[in-house]
């Protein structure tokens, strides 16, 4: 098997970036796994803080969001012909052993698409995250058909299959929903395993408030009946 590749976003992420970047170093060794920073526009020492542990940087000049920045890691992995690609949140919230545990499905040839889900087995999403979440996931079912328990987790894995396959379009955080989208156009095989999520007043801080969410679920709508 050929190296992964992990993709971290990363807008305004100093404070935590440096921290992710070695627990995965630390878990994987550095010549068993390769990561990718896209810099997505930051303003502050992210992309000095990357250089600097020696992982590869693509950076945005301007902030794009999360769309733009996957669609971007996505041509890097397919330029290298990575053969498995994980996403991988860059506030902390993900825990680096995690990662293995989500490639395994494609591994071993039972999937093309991992979600690593925060709620199948552990039940401590804080109340406002967790409605976020579950609204986002009724969209994604209305609209693409597909139902999952974790529509918004930033921890993926990806086949090559998937990674040639999937086309996104959205620029910002309705990304995590075309994703789904993606999955069903394509007929790819999805897979969830559950992950234990590291819920920081920082993590928290970074993610989705209910205004973004419903602005999200409504682009997606937007989106869908404009192109009927």
């Amino acid at each position: 098997m050929k190296k992964p590749l992990v993709i971290i976003p990363a807008f305004n992420e100093a404070t935590k970036l440096g921290e992710v970047i070695k627990s995965i170093q630390d878990i994987f060794q550095k010549e068993n796994i390769d990561i990718c920073v896209i810099d997505d526009g930051s303003v502050d020492n992210t992309y000095k803080i990357a250089k600097k542990i020696h992982v590869k940087v693509l950076k945005h000049l301007l902030n794009r969001g999360l769309g733009a920045a996957l669609a971007t890691g996505f041509e890097y992995a397919k330029k290298h012909k990575y053969e498995i690609v994980v996403t991988f949140d860059a506030d902390g919230q993900h825990k680096a052993s995690d990662i293995k545990r989500i490639i395994v499905p494609i591994i071993e040839g039972k999937g093309d698409v991992v979600i690593g889900s925060r709620v199948l087995e552990y039940r401590q999403m804080p109340i406002l995250r967790r409605l976020i979440n579950l609204l986002s996931n009724l969209a994604t079912y209305i609209l693409f058909g597909i139902w999952t328990t974790d529509s918004q987790s930033g921890l993926r894995a990806f086949s090559s299959k998937a990674l040639k396959l999937i086309k996104l379009k959205s620029e910002r955080m309705e990304v995590s929903s075309e994703i789904f989208k993606e999955i069903g156009r394509n007929k790819l095989r999805l897979k969830e395993i559950p992950i234990k999520p590291i819920y920081t007043q920082y993590s928290l801080n970074k993610g989705q408030r209910i205004s973004n969410a419903t602005n999200v679920i409504w682009k997606l709508f937007i989106n869908k009946f404009s192109n009927i």
